[in-house]
């Protein structure tokens, strides 16, 4: 009885949903039926206080909170337009950041020294740098089979400002020996299970990427403190790479001399099948299968308009957005109306720093009325460019980078 009414209420909110879109487009859902059930508007809750009520909840234990693309159109991505996703419970315990504490040791740390916030203030440059985050599982929906985990649309990416100081000086204080190769953090925030002996999450990057500039510890977004739900007080930020290597409430960062064996640093967690795989082949989780996700791909989202939109055949409809890609910069993007027939060139700035999405602006006619679609690809500087269909499967549903695209109506 329980399973049937929880069965009800998730058919319920999906139904409710859908209804709501086409209702305000004017255009059917195309297979509404396969959308995901837990696509629900975003209720009033402590948790997510001051977020976007559009926003989409994929999961509330822990949180996983995704951003529809059109709520990405500015250029510095926004609190309440930032995407949430939690490995664990966000620490319920009240967080004093004039008492809070990081301390850096490990393996391959010729020191260990802890640090409060006001020291790193005191003794290190502060920096500020706007960077991507985007979840390593965006755009997962896409996969066929269904690849393990939230499914994302895609909509689990921002570029906020991030204030705090450089990994890399804070570490130069610490000391490093020769044989440093890897550096993982630990937070505060609690399993989901609740065991304190337990980690929620526990990732790392290797000290090349620790140590370049952008690599921050910060404890400011967008000129503000931290949000709680971003990281407050303290948290790393490592632009470009999966958003799983910046931790929240972070507390703690170990120096190791071999790849970081923390939480989900293991199995298929954030990594790829080292060679191509059949969709659905399942593969033994050993390193010889898996190599770790490092840098991000190339991609690319049109934030406006709206999917859905409805325009007049006289006036040219114009269309922006944003691309990025990972460790590189996008070097072109270009626009189709045809399904991909042809392809125009769109103006593309330059990222604000390193690591930072680049807006990308065209215009565009069209001389009869009817559907049309938009495909926005990018691609980087190294001349690789986003497919037009979904990437090769692999069982974490990773890495999708395939062309975004909206439904246009031309009355």
């Amino acid at each position: 009885m329980k399973k049937e009414k929880k069965r009800s209420r998730r058919s319920f909110i999906r139904k409710s949903v859908l209804a709501y879109v086409a209702g305000v487009s004017g255009i059917e859902v195309v297979l509404g039926n396969g959308a995901p059930p837990q696509y629900a508007t975003l209720p009033t809750d402590n948790a997510l206080d001051g977020k976007h009520q559009d926003l989409l909840i994929l999961s509330d234990k822990p949180w996983v909170v995704e951003t529809p693309a059109h709520l990405l159109d500015d250029d510095v991505t926004p609190f309440e337009k930032m995407f949430v996703r939690n490995n664990g419970i966000v620490p319920e315990q009240k967080i004093d950041e004039n008492t809070w504490t990081l301390t850096i040791g490990g393996e391959s740390a010729k020191t260990k020294k802890t640090y409060t916030i006001q020291d790193l203030k005191a003794k290190f440059e502060v920096y500020t740098y706007q960077l991507v985050l985007e979840c390593g599982g965006n755009g997962r929906s896409g996969f066929v089979p269904q690849g393990a985990g939230n499914q994302w649309d895609q909509g689990g990416v921002s570029c906020a400002e991030w204030t705090g100081v450089r990994l890399k000086d804070v570490l130069a204080d610490v000391g490093l020996t020769d044989n440093a190769v890897y550096v993982g953090y630990y937070g505060q925030d609690l399993h989901p299970s609740r065991d304190p002996a337990k980690a929620a999450i526990s990732r790392g990057v290797p000290i090349k990427k620790a140590l370049e500039d952008e690599t921050l510890l910060a404890w400011q977004m967008n000129g503000q403190p931290m949000p709680l739900q971003h990281g407050f007080p303290l948290r790393l930020v490592v632009g470009g790479w999966p958003a799983s290597v910046s931790g929240k409430w972070l507390h703690t960062i170990l120096v190791r001399d071999k790849e970081h064996d923390g939480t989900k640093m293991d199995g298929h967690s954030y990594r790829m099948p080292r060679l191509p795989i059949m969709p659905g082949q399942k593969l033994s989780e050993t390193p010889d299968n898996f190599k770790i996700i490092e840098s991000m791909p190339v991609k690319s989202l049109i934030t406006f308009p709206k999917t859905g939109f409805v325009a007049d055949t006289a006036a040219p409809v114009r269309l922006r957005g944003h691309a990025w890609a990972g460790d590189l910069e996008v070097a072109e993007v270009h626009i189709s109306t045809d399904f991909g027939a042809t392809w125009q060139k769109c103006a593309l700035n330059p990222p604000k720093n390193r690591l930072s999405w680049q807006r990308w602006e065209t215009t565009v006619s069209f001389a009869q009325k009817g559907y049309y679609e938009v495909w926005v690809r990018a691609t980087d500087q190294n001349g690789v460019a986003q497919p037009m269909v979904i990437p090769a499967w692999n069982p974490g549903g990773y890495l999708n980078n395939s062309c975004h695209r909206i439904a246009l109506k031309i009355a």
